[in-house]
């Protein structure tokens, strides 16, 4: 896949690049990686992911760095652009038999120089607790694998908290871990708890607690990443299935969904504010789905290949009337920060409202630039920005509707920054189509299908955009991509199943197993299949509802046609690897990479390469993990 992506003329591997801040640099002294510094047969292996932790470290040098290769996992103290890394003295290094680390994540909250909490997820479907710098190992969940058996995909700590984390798995469930709590010597009991559009939530039924908390059911296949609001109260997930879903956290209500132009999607991540979410996968194409329109507002197409990761730049991104409230100005990370002294999740509870408010057009930013990045197994990295033309269109001037498509509509200008002259297509012949597509919800109201992003109003619903008196819409993933909020919003899921963890109920059929057996019945039957050909089936049973999926969808608010959004074009597209990237990670002086095979680089931003030599620099790179 990696040589597809860079033919003859394009497989000198970059070093620098610019952009119309200046030139990032690679600086080839602070390459991480194993202590041989051989590079890793990739062969069958988990990705290489990164995560990174500021311990607060009074030195000036608190960036903790992890990231894993094969079985191997390493711990260093990260130096990035102030020194040369070091790799014969890791801080920890682990190795693993029978299993493979597939992605970790540090607690901001608890980090400190003597102590820090990593959790580790493996391709067995276990998740180890373990610190680094105390060489201990905690805890072992699903330990026995009685909870879930499929690879962990992603794991989380819920922001604001130093006891839950959410673990995601190939099978397309999520579990919400408590620390405290036992994982039992028996395999857990459900009990439903929410249902709803192809999602649903489970308690576990114990007379003491126990891990887990609560079961997400996610779509069909695998769920391939989740990643947390800046203000912790909503999750968007990533599924094989092709399908982005929102979820309000504590209450499991589904706020949006979106669908890719084809196949799984496997990133996702948020802008600094909360306002937007870009999502990336086997569509080579990056989607910018708005939160608030609960709408595809743009498409960026310059990977040849896979998109595996997709980041914001908190550095980069600006807004220039200063319309951003402090709490909406850095990224996750900032965030994490932000809790650790004292600012608790209460700051972010009324956060919806101010974004709402803050999306009204009279508050709205005069120039806004958000910048995000993404890399690919096409070896490439991806920079792009997002501007005020593509966010509000129809605010600067009042554009004529033409029937010009808005592909190739992007030039870059003389600065470098990409301005994107939007045209829209005023098709109003939507046979077909639109019929399917049930707007339910104003805030979705102002977008149909075959004209976005609208010139109008968004609160003024064109005629064409609603279905017929009395109809239905056929395909429960075509109606209304935002879903309205119902009366039980105010209730906190997480304190429902503190509850029911403390009484024992009658043994209820699981759901999901229901829902299995439904679709193997409709996907005819194959045989008996052994356990380790489940996700072989799981593959080839969601890939045909994937293809229906898709037929019934593309042309609908869930997946507009490809004339029907702003198409960008990258600001910059370099080769930057002999093999598949896997990591994209910003922080305040560098941007971090990593590739299949085991090197983690650091860029330096511009005007930070002389910091190399400097031991006294008084900006420390943010905490955080990878996006």
């Amino acid at each position: 896949m990696a040589a597809e992506g860079g033919g003859k003329e394009t497989n000198e591997i970059k070093t620098q690049f610019t952009t119309r801040e200046g030139v990032y640099k690679l600086l080839t002294h602070s390459e991480y990686s194993r202590p041989n510094r051989v590079p890793f047969n990739s062969q069958g292996s988990n990705p290489v992911k990164v995560s990174f932790v500021n311990v607060n470290d009074q030195s000036g040098n608190g960036d903790r760095i992890c990231f894993n290769v094969g079985r191997e996992l390493y711990f260093y103290i990260y130096k990035g652009v102030r020194k040369a890394a070091d790799l014969s003295k890791p801080v920890d290094k682990r190795i693993y038999k029978g299993t493979q680390p597939t992605c970790h994540d540090f607690n901001p909250l608890t980090a400190t120089a003597e102590s820090v909490s990593l959790l580790v997820g493996f391709s067995a479907g276990q998740v180890q607790l373990i610190d680094p710098i105390k060489k201990e190992t905690s805890k072992l969940f699903n330990e026995e694998r009685l909870i879930d058996k499929s690879r962990v995909t992603c794991v989380r700590w819920v922001p604001g908290s130093e006891s839950l984390f959410l673990v995601a798995h190939s099978s397309g469930s999520m579990y919400l871990y408590n620390v405290e709590n036992t994982c039992g010597t028996t395999a857990p009991h459900y009990q439903l708890l929410k249902q709803g559009d192809n999602f649903a939530v489970h308690t576990c039924k114990s007379k003491s607690a126990r891990n887990p908390l609560l079961r997400w059911t996610v779509g069909e296949g695998a769920l391939n990443e989740f990643a947390f609001s800046p203000d912790g109260k909503f999750l968007a997930c990533a599924s094989q299935d092709g399908f982005l879903r929102v979820f309000g956290f504590d209450a499991a209500e589904l706020h949006g969904t979106m669908k890719s132009y084809f196949g799984g999607l496997l990133c996702v991540c948020w802008s600094p504010d909360g306002r937007y979410i870009v999502a990336g996968g086997e569509d080579d194409l990056v989607t910018v789905w708005s939160f608030l329109d609960c709408r595809v507002i743009a498409r960026g197409h310059g990977h040849k290949s896979w998109v595996s990761v997709v980041a914001f730049d908190h550095c980069t991104t600006s807004v220039e009337d200063g319309e951003l409230p402090a709490e909406f100005s850095g990224s996750d990370e900032d965030f994490h920060e932000q809790i650790h002294f004292g600012a608790g999740r209460e700051r972010a509870n009324s956060s919806h409202s101010r974004l709402s408010k803050r999306n009204s057009t009279e508050s709205r930013p005069v120039s806004v630039t958000y910048r995000f990045g993404s890399v690919g197994q096409d070896t490439q990295l991806c920079l792009w920005d997002l501007t005020e033309d593509i966010l509000f269109p129809h605010l600067p001037l009042s554009r004529t509707r033409t029937h010009t498509n808005v592909m190739s509509a992007t030039s870059p200008t003389a600065t470098g920054q990409t301005v994107t002259t939007v045209s829209i297509t005023s098709t109003t012949n939507s046979s077909g189509t639109n019929g399917k597509d049930n707007v339910s919800d104003s805030s979705a109201g102002g977008n149909p299908a075959n004209a976005l992003p609208d010139p109008l109003p968004r609160s003024n619903s064109l005629p064409q955009a609603t279905n017929p008196a009395g109809g239905s819409t056929p395909n429960s993933h075509t109606g209304s991509s935002c879903s309205s909020s119902s009366s039980s919003k105010g209730n906190s899921i997480i304190d429902s199943a503190f509850i029911a963890t403390k009484f024992a109920t009658l043994s209820l059929h699981d759901s999901r197993k229901e829902r299995n057996e439904k679709d193997h019945k409709r996907n005819h039957s194959m045989g008996h299949i052994s356990s380790k050909s489940s996700d072989k089936l799981n593959q080839l049973s969601s890939s045909r509802t994937v293809k229906a999926e898709a037929a019934k969808t593309l042309g609908t608010t869930l997946c507009p046609r490809m004339e029907e959004v702003p198409l960008l074009e990258p600001l910059v597209c370099k080769k930057i690897a002999h093999e598949r990237l896997t990591v994209l990670i910003f922080l305040e002086d560098c941007l971090v990479t990593a590739c299949q095979e085991g090197f983690i680089c650091t860029w330096a931003r511009p005007g930070k390469v002389g910091l190399l030599s400097s031991q006294n620099n008084p900006a420390n790179s943010p905490s955080g993990t990878v996006v």
